[in-house]
C-alpha cells in the first residue's frame, strides 16, 4: 500500500464463509457505503465487482483494499477474482488475506459489538482502514498450485504419525517389550523398519518367534533386513529376550492383532508411496516458478527441491517481509517473554499462531541443515546442552530462528549460500 492516497481508497471488509461472503466498503472516513451479502460463487463475486466498480467511479477512488480473513480454503477463490479480474484491474485493487488472530484482537478494542457476520466484516474493513496491514498483497495463482502440493504432502506425512501413533498400542499388545525399549537394548532401529514389519505381522505369535531356532531366526531377520545388520546374532539375541519379557496373551488375541498391524502398515506404506508421487509433482511444478528463489535456497546444505518448495509456496516474495523477525512471527516460531520486575522465566512456549506450513517447512529443513553444515550443527548442540527439557524439540525449534535469519537475508540479497562466502545470482 505504499504510495497510495488513503483519502481516495475504498476499503471492503469480507467475512467468508463456505456458501455466503458477507461484505462491508467504507471511506477513510470510516463512512459506511455499502454492505453487501453474496453466495460464495462466481456469480456472488460478479455481483460483489458490481458493486466495487459502481462505487469506484461514484467518489473517483484511486485505489481499492480488500480484507479477508485467511481461514481454511474458502477465501482462495473470491481472493483470485479479485486481484485477476480484468474489468478490476485498472482502478488498483488489492486483495489481503489476514491472520485471524489479528482481527480477534482488534475487534477486543471495540466496546459492545456483538458476534455477527456483518459485524466481523465491519471489524475487518476497518482494520484496513487503519492502516494494520503490514503484508503484500495476493498474489493471485503463482504460487497456488504449487502450495496445494506442499500442503498436501504435509497431510500425508501428519496422516503417518497419527497412523504410528495409534499402532503403538497394538504392538504393546502383541510385543509388549518391543514397543517400550529403546536404544540398545532394542533389537531394531525402530519398530518401522522393514525387519520389525516381518516380525509382527509373518509371526502370528511369540510362540512362533521362540519355537524358532537360532539358525532359523538369524536367517529371518538376515533376509528381511537384507543383510544390512553387522552383528545379526547379537538383533536375534534382544530379540529373543524381548519376547521372554513380553506379556503372554491369549491365543485368540494374536490374529485380530496381527491382522490390525498389517493394515497399518500397509496404510503407511500407502502413504510414503503417495509422497513420493507428490515430490515428483513438486519438482515438476517448480519449472517457471521464481528460479532465482529456488536456487538460493537449494544452494544452502540439506535444502533440496521439495524443502525449497514448501518454504516458497509459503513466503512468496520474501519482500513481502520487513524483516527476519517478520517471517518468524508469520511463521509462528517465536517465544513471548514471561517477565516481571526482576523476575525472567526461563521456560517459555513457543506461540506457534502462526503459518503451520511454514513452520512445519523452516523446521524440518533445520533439521536436515544441521546434518549437512557443521555451523548448524555446533549451534544446534550448544541449545540443545542449555535446554532443561525437550532438549531436542527446543534446540531445533531455536536452530530454526537462525535458519529463518539465513533464508531471509539471501532471498533479500538474492545471493547464493557458502560456508565461507555468498555470491550474487546474475
Amino acid at each position: 500500500m505504499k504510495n497510495l492516497t488513503v483519502l481516495s481508497t475504498l476499503f471492503v471488509g469480507i467475512d467468508v464463509s463456505s456458501k455466503t461472503n458477507v461484505c462491508t466498503g467504507m471511506d477513510f472516513n470510516a463512512n459506511v457505503l455499502f454492505q453487501l451479502d453474496v453466495p460464495n460463487n462466481q456469480v456472488g463475486a460478479e455481483a460483489l465487482k458490481c458493486k466495487l466498480l459502481e462505487l469506484i467511479q461514484k467518489h473517483h477512488f484511486e485505489s481499492t483494499v480488500v480484507a479477508l480473513e485467511s481461514t481454511s480454503f474458502y477465501g482462495l477463490h473470491i481472493s483470485n477474482f479479485l486481484s485477476s479480474d480484468e474489468d478490476l484491474l485498472p482502478h488498483h485493487v488489492y486483495v489481503h488475506p489476514l491472520n485471524p488472530k489479528m482481527i480477534s484482537n482488534y475487534k477486543k478494542s471495540f466496546i459492545g459489538l456483538g458476534k455477527t457476520d456483518s459485524i466481523d466484516a465491519y471489524v475487518i474493513a476497518d482494520f484496513a482502514r487503519v492502516g494494520r496491514i503490514t503484508t503484500q498483497p495476493w498474489k493471485g495463482p503463482q504460487y497456488l498450485a504449487l502450495q496445494r502440493l506442499t500442503r498436501h504432502r504435509l497431510h500425508l506425512v501428519e496422516c503417518i504419525t497419527r497412523e504410528k501413533t495409534y499402532m503403538v498400542s497394538n504392538i504393546f499388545l502383541k510385543f509388549s517389550e518391543l514397543a517400550v525399549l529403546k536404544d540398545t537394548n532394542h533389537p531394531f532401529s525402530s519398530n518401522h523398519t522393514a525387519t520389525a514389519e516381518a516380525i509382527l505381522t509373518e509371526m502370528l505369535s511369540l510362540e512362533d518367534l521362540s519355537n524358532l531356532s537360532s539358525e532359523e531366526l538369524i536367517d529371518f531377520v538376515c533376509k528381511h533386513s537384507k543383510n544390512r545388520f553387522n552383528d545379526p546374532e547379537k538383533v536375534c539375541k534382544l530379540l529373543q529376550r524381548a519376547a521372554r519379557d513380553s506379556y503372554r496373551l491369549d491365543k485368540t488375541l494374536y490374529e485380530p492383532l496381527t491382522v490390525s498391524i498389517a493394515s497399518s502398515y500397509n496404510c503407511m506404506n500407502a502413504y510414503e508411496q503417495e509422497i513420493k508421487t507428490i515430490n515428483k509433482a513438486i519438482e515438476k511444478t517448480l519449472k517457471g516458478l521464481s528460479p532465482d528463489a529456488f536456487t538460493v535456497l537449494q544452494s544452502i546444505p540439506g535444502i533440496g527441491p521439495v524443502f525449497a518448495s514448501g518454504i516458497l509456496a509459503e513466503i512468496g516474495d520474501i519482500h513481502a517481509f520487513h524483516s527476519a523477525d517478520a517471517l518468524a512471527k508469520y511463521a509462528g516460531i517465536y517465544w513471548n517473554r514471561n517477565q516481571s520486575g526482576d523476575y525472567q522465566a526461563d521456560d517459555t512456549h513457543m506461540v506457534k499462531a502462526g503459518n503451520k506450513y511454514l513452520r512445519y517447512y523452516l523446521i524440518e529443513a533445520t533439521d536436515s541443515i544441521r546434518r549437512h553444515e557443521p555451523a548448524f550443527a555446533a549451534y544446534y548442540r550448544k541449545k540443545f546442552d542449555e535446554s532443561k527439557t525437550h532438549h531436542h524439540k527446543r534446540a531445533l525449534a531455536l536452530t530454526s530462528r537462525k535458519t529463518i535469519r539465513l533464508i531471509y537475508g539471501l532471498l533479500d540479497r538474492n545471493q547464493l549460500y557458502s560456508a565461507n562466502r555468498v555470491s550474487v545470482i546474475s
